[in-house]
Order: structure tokens, then sequence, then C-alpha cells
């Protein structure tokens, strides 16, 4: 075997092994994004729970209420007419139906306090998420020019951001920057 096939050879396996590599570390950021996405899916999907679990607490706390006003009657009934012995045997009844109320009243609080804390958590890491996304999704699809032979883009970063955007207007505009409040500056004509 000559020296120049030996080159070829070596080329070739090298090639062959970049291109491995860029797939390994292609399956990488696709596994990574689908792990981000599943704990996502989890966070949602608890808290649903939680909002329907809190449903049907309320929804039991609204049929338990309706049982202790009843038997708060009888009790009264029964105390008006002169029979305490229906009287305790209808707060032998009562007393558990509040002491229910009591603990569905505390695990709703918290309940609450548990969604309070993870609505934004959850808010949070979808944007993080969806920015991930984007610039996995940019990064695969160098990767994707590189196997294929293209050349590599020059820059590391070609995804343009929203403030970048903003920014780009502002300049071609010849605008101040908007307040901090979000206005938009007026229209030409307006006055």
């Amino acid at each position: 075997m000559s020296f120049l096939d030996r080159l070829r050879t070596l080329l070739r396996a090298d090639a062959h092994g970049v291109v491995d590599a860029l797939e390994d570390q292609a399956l990488l950021l696709r596994q990574h994004l689908r792990d981000a996405a599943a704990e996502l899916d989890r966070k949602r999907a608890l808290l649903s729970g939680l909002d329907a679990e809190e449903r049907d607490l309320e929804a039991e706390r609204r049929r338990l209420a309706g049982e202790v006003r009843a038997l708060d009657e009888d009790v009264a009934l029964a105390l008006a007419t002169g029979r305490e012995d229906l009287a305790r045997f209808t707060l032998k009844r009562l007393l558990p139906q509040r002491r229910r109320d009591r603990r569905l009243e505390t695990r709703l609080a918290e309940l609450r306090r548990e969604r309070d804390e993870l609505r934004p958590v959850l808010a949070e890491q979808e944007a993080a998420y969806a920015e991930l996304e984007r610039r996995v999704r940019g990064h695969l699809a160098r990767l994707d020019q590189e196997a294929a032979g293209g050349s590599p883009l020059l820059f590391d970063d070609p995804v343009v951001t929203d403030e970048e955007v903003e920014i780009e207007l502002l300049r071609r505009r010849g605008a101040e920057p908007a307040s901090t409040t979000g206005d938009a500056p007026p229209a030409e004509g307006d006055a």
C-alpha cells in the first residue's frame, strides 16, 4: 500500500470519527432537551393534580358544611324540647364532622401554598426551556450542516435575540428608547 493510499484511508477514518463525534453530541443534546421537557411535563402534571385535589376538597367541604348545619339544627331542636339524650347523640355525630372540616381546611391551605410556590417556578422553567430549545435547535442545525460537509458557520450563535432586534429597530428609527413601562414612542403625526 502506498503512502497516498494510507493517507486517504486515514483521512476517511478521521472524517468518520468526526461525524460520529458530531452525532454523539447531537444525541446528547436531544436527550438533555427531552429530559428537560419531561421534567416540565412532570411539574405541569403535579400542578394539575394539585388543582384537581383542591376542587375535590372544596366540594367535600361544601357537602360537609351542609351536614354540620343540619346536625347543629338537630342539636338546637333537641335542646329546645328538653331532650338532652338526643342532643348528646347528635353532638357525637357533629363533633367528628367539625374535626374533619378543620383537617380539610388545613389540607386546602397546604395545597394552595404548594400551588402558589410551584406556579412561578414552572413559568420560569418554561421560559428557560423555550430558550434552551431555541439554542439547541440552532446548534443541531450547525452540527447537521457540518456533518453534511458544509463549512461551519462563522459565528457561535447565529440566533438573534428579541432584545437585539429591539435595539436594531431603535437604531434604524433613530428614536430614543421607550420608557421602562413598555410604552411605545408616539407614531409620526400623533400629537
